[in-house]
């Protein structure tokens, strides 16, 4: 999760500086950027367990670790939190789950390659400290009481309000993880076209990526806990958005919708206040509870939109937040999948054609049985292993037009070879995953933290 914003703290008088803040995001096409992002879980080598903040082999020594590669020490409340290198960050879930916020970088050739740098530092210094690292979508071992919390004012805020809104909050927060891609767009236009094509999809590309079938050692009946756990943390900001796809949606229609879900904080002097379950919208009057008479800056306008947590979520770029964590190979293909779709006019056409006809039932279908089913959910007389070969087809083409020279291929397809295969059998990874459960693995859980480690 993000930290505090970086905009200027500038004095919002006028509610069109909400929308208008979304719409300066829009680039030229030969502007647009791949920003990736994905968290893995950490483990003691020894005993399994999630790693403390605090210790020798706890997740500060890990952020001290990685300075020697030129990262730069973020604190709050005198604890180390974060790190920052150029555009890229290095951040803590509440759950010590460790992400890479990657820069925004031109092709997948280079975002891949920041990837396999960022791992190779992170496994370097985990080694000299007994610690691995795991990409799954759920932690597959621990029970949230096991799991140590970061010291970050924003996830103290968060622990407190979850459990008042759904049942899974505290899962999402301390044992999930995921991969997901940060994609610009030119104009409102072009937003909202790609806005409705990547939510529509987003659960095919959740059926593609599930791996998180375990929880607290055993198998929890989903292919996607992780994406099951989002369908019961908080209906007020999170879900597939139905107002995206009726006539009027642009930048000012998604500015209320921010501002109809309640806060959860506001950063001030180094220290987060609790404005959980209050209103951004009263905050533009002055009469927010936890600040009496004061008024909001673009700063804390950014914040807030970081609190939102629908399948597409909108800054001043989209992100696809529906994809399981997963092993180093297949970090590269999640981005590989939406830039060839958003990013090809050719393809996206076809996709937005794709989707044109889906109802709102169908959708909110999809997001529904997906986590449990995946690439097997029936849809429309055939499954969503149907959707996932023809949307692979159309990525593939508006990868090959892109014509980024690869190392193995003329252009950025070889990022999607392994998608192709899992979509070709038909098998998930969560569904490999519970054939060595029931299997080779003998109803453990634990070589799962051998075979998957980064």
């Amino acid at each position: 999760m993000s930290g505090p914003g970086k905009q200027a703290a500038t004095p919002i008088e006028h509610r069109d500086q909400l929308a208008a803040y979304l719409e300066r995001g829009s680039k030229p096409r030969a502007a647009w950027r791949i920003g990736t992002e994905h968290e893995k879980f950490g483990f003691d080598l020894k005993t399994l367990k999630r790693p403390p903040y605090e210790g020798d082999n706890g997740i500060r020594a890990m952020l001290e670790g990685l300075q020697r590669f030129g990262w730069q020490p973020v604190m709050e409340m005198g604890k180390l939190v974060a790190l920052e290198h150029e555009r890229a960050s290095v951040t803590l879930e509440p759950g010590g789950q460790f992400e890479l916020s990657g820069a925004p970088l031109e092709t997948l050739h280079e975002t891949c390659g920041e990837v396999n740098t960022h791992l190779d530092q992170v496994r370097e210094v985990a080694g000299e400290l007994g610690v691995g690292f795991l990409g799954l979508g759920s932690d597959p071992k621990w029970a949230r009481a096991d799991i140590p919390v970061m010291p970050k004012g924003r996830y103290g805020i968060m622990r407190r309000y979850m459990p008042t809104k759904g049942r899974h909050g505290l899962d999402m927060m301390l044992r999930s993880c995921t991969v997901q891609v940060n994609l610009d767009f030119e104009s409102e236009a072009d937003m909202v076209r790609k806005f409705r094509v990547s939510l529509a999809l987003q659960p095919v590309a959740t059926a593609i990526f599930a791996n998180s079938p375990f929880t607290e050692g055993k198998p929890n009946g989903f292919l996607s806990f992780r994406s099951h756990v989002w369908t019961d943390t908080d209906p007020d900001r999170c879900g597939m958005l139905p107002f995206v796809f009726a006539d009027g949606f642009g930048f000012e229609a998604y500015a209320d919708y921010a501002l109809d879900v309640p806060m959860y904080f506001v950063y001030r002097d180094g220290a987060y206040v609790d404005a959980a379950g209050q209103s951004f919208r009263d905050f533009l009057d002055g009469r927010l509870p936890a600040l009496p008479g004061e008024r909001p800056t673009l700063r804390d306008w950014e914040d807030h939109l970081t609190t939102l947590f629908p399948e597409v979520r909108m800054k001043q770029f989209l992100e696809m937040r529906g994809a399981d964590g997963g092993p180093w190979g297949r970090l590269c293909a999640l981005p590989a999948l939406w830039v060839g779709l958003l990013y090809d006019a050719e393809a996206l056409s076809a996709a937005a054609d794709m989707i044109a006809d889906w109802t709102v039932e169908e959708r909110d279908y999809l997001r529904t049985e997906v986590p449990r089913r995946a690439l097997a959910t029936p849809f429309r007389g055939g499954t969503v292993g149907d959707l996932a070969e023809r949307m692979l087809r159309l990525a593939r083409g508006g990868l090959e037009r892109r014509g980024h020279t690869g190392t193995y291929n003329p252009d950025e397809t070889e990022y999607l070879v392994e998608l192709d295969e899992i979509v070709a059998a038909r098998r998930t990874p969560a569904e490999a995953l519970l054939d060595l459960y029931r299997g080779r693995w003998n109803g453990s859980v634990d070589p799962i933290y051998r075979e998957l480690a980064y």
